[in-house]
């Protein structure tokens, strides 16, 4: 993820849960970090990345701040789904989208760049700017 969307998404993420509570904690900014700008894919790899960094923090502070994540519409783990993309063309199956009740979208490469960049226009990434490309991983995160 570029730094700018991490940074922007850590700042939200940070307001909200200064809005209901929660003090900022450096281990809490540490677990951003590490879910925002690395790849994992359950509660036990932030577990290890941020063990590297931090030897004292527990596995019950991973988990509490996954939930607390949750809790504040941050993530969400209920609503899971795998995106599997392969080479965009126009008018071929670009991106297959399977849900947790086993119901998938099959989405033209045309169909797949008018998602991402209206999602990214909702949410004031474009700032005038056009996408490109799009580089889309798979991943478990319900773990």
């Amino acid at each position: 993820m570029p730094k700018v969307v991490a940074n922007m998404q850590k700042d939200i993420i940070v307001q909200r849960l200064r809005e209901r509570g929660f003090r900022i904690t450096k281990q809490r900014l540490m677990l951003l970090d590490i879910i925002l700008e690395e790849d994992c894919g359950s509660c036990k790899e932030i577990f290890y990345k941020a063990s590297k960094k931090d030897k004292s923090i527990g596995s019950a502070t991973v988990y509490r701040m996954i939930n607390t994540l949750e809790d504040i519409g941050a993530i969400s783990r209920k609503n899971m789904y795998r995106i599997a993309c392969g080479t965009l063309t126009c008018n071929e199956i670009a991106c297959t989208v399977s849900f947790e009740d086993g119901s998938m979208l099959e989405l033209s490469g045309a169909d797949w760049n008018r998602v991402i960049q209206k999602g990214l226009e909702e949410y004031g990434y474009l700032e005038g700017r056009k996408v490109a490309s799009v580089d889309a991983r798979s991943c478990d995160c319900a773990s």
